[in-house]
């Protein structure tokens, strides 16, 4: 469902992208080129500052969000999720917060009032909260980071996880042009 928000802002969608229709995209959203926004998805640009004003939540070309994952920002924050990022079933991005190009959230993790470097690997069930992580981190399973976590006991991300990143990126493009094939035999 796409639908403006409150202050009458309508979600701007490249034609290039695809997204579910079970997907609530609503307000001040920009979906670029080549998306995939799967099933269930909810990305709610909304609230507004004390001013009245809001910044949008920006998705770059050839990024996916899976089934589930939730958007949103508070008090009008931007929200900027980078090109060919990856984000897994059930995760949550609330703003204020950027994600860099070529990350990987992993499953069921959280991300909030953050800067998320290029090229991260943030695997499943972790949170990451207040501190920014410089380019490609690797997160482990289960981590929760915060103010006065020791960036450095995070090491550099491991081959097998960028591979793992990168194979994603490439399923979810291929996803993108079949699902839009589909798209007028319902």
């Amino acid at each position: 469902m796409i639908r403006k928000n409150p202050s009458g802002d309508l979600p701007v969608i490249s034609p290039d992208a695809f997204v579910d229709p079970t997907a609530i995209i609503c307000g001040k959203v920009i979906i670029e080129q080549n998306v995939f926004v799967g099933p269930y998805v909810v990305i709610r640009a909304d609230e507004v500052d004390s001013n009245g004003e809001m910044q949008p939540i920006v998705i770059g070309h050839d990024s996916n969000l899976q089934d589930g994952v939730v958007i949103h920002s508070k008090d009008g924050a931007a929200v900027n999720i980078g090109a060919r990022t990856s984000i897994a079933h059930r995760s949550i991005v609330h703003g204020p917060c950027s994600v860099g190009d070529d990350v990987f959230i992993g499953f069921n993790s959280v991300v909030f009032n953050t800067h998320i470097g290029d090229r991260c690997v943030i695997r499943h069930n972790c949170v990451v909260d207040s501190l920014d992580l410089p380019e490609q981190f690797h997160v482990p399973p289960m981590t929760n980071i915060g103010p006065g976590f020791n960036l450095n006991s995070i090491e550099k991300v491991p081959p097998k996880y960028s591979e793992f990143s990168e194979s994603v990126v490439t399923a979810n493009n291929m996803l993108v042009q079949g699902y839009k094939k589909r798209s007028n035999e319902f």
